[in-house]
């Protein structure tokens, strides 16, 4: 569902990401592990249409910066951006009209789920970060998105969020849906993974999948400082 082809990214002379190659197929989750500065954040932002880039990216076949595309695509930055001047009800209506969708899209339920139906007359300038954090997923889920990428989705969250969004992992994946996660909380993915790509310098330095019958004699958080602190890579 989601296919990335050769990108690469740079800022002037400097190379954010370096010919990166890899999908993500229904009904599956991949992760995106690395340090600050891997370059983590730029694919995530290339894949949303953020940033241009050197490369190809679809989604469902669709050239990802197509409205067909876009239509698919549920965003969630790792920096909240909300509008000042809307309530939390209003952002939710701004994005079911943008969709031209018929009905609430299960917007009701999304704020219940993560504690801001009492916040939904709420400015966007009067939320916490938290707050805005998970009016921001709301946002991000409510059109049903069949690909959906998250940038370190935990930061921010309090206990119960957390718990939230690990549910709906599980729930999109069973759904069919295609999963992003770029994060450093290695534990908070630990149980739901089918790839992680560890990233090292705008690159891939290792790629490790989950398969049933793997004795997984080496965990991902071995792996990843095994990479990161040590330079041992093991596919």
């Amino acid at each position: 569902m989601l296919e990335i082809e050769h990108v690469t990214k740079k800022y002037g002379k400097v190379v954010a990401n370096d010919d990166i190659s890899f999908k993500v197929d229904a009904g599956q989750i991949a992760i995106l592990l690395g340090p600050n500065g891997a370059g983590k954040s730029t694919i995530i932002k290339c894949i949303a249409g953020l940033l241009r880039f050197d490369g190809k990216i679809t989604i469902e076949g669709h050239n990802n910066k197509t409205l067909e595309a876009k239509k698919l695509l549920g965003y969630i930055p790792e920096t909240p951006s909300v509008y000042d001047l809307l309530t939390v009800e209003e952002h939710l209506e701004f994005i079911r009209r943008a969709y031209r969708m018929e009905d609430d899209g299960g917007g009701k339920q999304l704020l219940e789920r993560f504690e801001l139906a009492d916040k939904k007359n709420k400015l966007g300038k009067e939320l916490s970060k938290g707050m805005q954090q998970k009016l921001s997923i709301c946002c991000a889920m409510v059109h049903h998105p069949r690909v959906i990428i998250f940038d370190e989705p935990m930061v921010g969250l309090d206990p119960h969020a957390i718990k939230e969004m690990k549910a709906l992992f599980r729930e999109q994946k069973e759904a069919g849906a295609a999963l992003l996660i770029s994060t450093h909380m290695i534990d908070s993915v630990e149980d739901y993974w089918d790839a992680t790509h560890i990233m090292i310098n705008g690159g891939f330095a290792a790629t490790k999948y989950n398969h049933p019958d793997d004795l997984q004699t080496q965990s991902l958080e071995e792996l990843f400082f095994a990479i990161t602190e040590k330079g041992d890579v093991d596919h």
